[in-house]
């Protein structure tokens, strides 16, 4: 179902020119990385193709984790409810079919892990016979994850009829589900 493979892709050569503060910037970088300058710059061309296109299409804003955290942290679980069924499930929903062009569990699971890897969460799934588990090291506080467990809640039960499991602390999030 979910399918998270590794294999090694097609690529071609290309030659660009780059302003020669931006390459010493880039390969201090590379250095500071213990990576090849090429993969830097595949990495940065990757992260482009995939989330800085679609963000200000989507009207997506970066904010710093300390202020998320404080702002969720501020609030009842009451209002996480409310914000998370009353404007996250949707959102994220409609952000997913957005960026992966349709919306299933393999899709969704895909985009999730790679908007969780885009905001520097630990993301880490399993597959064992029947059950897929994925699990999220935020350290962003209990909201948070109860934030996340309501909009997931949702679009497993209501958009992939599909019972999800899931269990929370102030630093983690896990969740699980059978597979198809």
């Amino acid at each position: 179902m979910y399918e998270h493979s590794r294999s090694s892709k097609k690529t071609r050569t290309f030659t660009f020119r780059i302003d020669s503060e931006t390459l010493k910037s880039l390969q201090s970088e590379s250095d500071a990385q213990n990576i090849t300058l090429n993969t830097l710059i595949n990495k940065i061309l990757k992260r482009y193709v995939e989330w800085d296109t679609y963000e200000p299409k989507l009207d997506m804003i970066p904010m710093a984790r300390q202020v998320i955290s404080g702002l969720f942290n501020l609030m009842t679980e009451e209002e996480i409810s409310y914000l998370a069924n009353n404007f996250g499930r949707n959102a994220v929903k409609d952000i997913s079919l957005f960026m992966k062009m349709g919306l299933d569990p393999n899709s969704f699971l895909k985009w999730f892990e790679s908007r969780m890897k885009r905001s520097f969460i630990e993301f880490n799934s399993t597959q064992n016979n029947d059950h897929f588990t994925c699990i999220l090291k935020h350290n962003m506080g209990y909201n948070w994850s109860l934030y996340h467990k309501k909009i997931l809640e949702k679009i497993f039960n209501e958009v992939f009829n599909k019972q999800v499991n899931i269990e929370t602390s102030e630093y983690m999030l896990t969740f699980k589900f059978k597979l198809d």
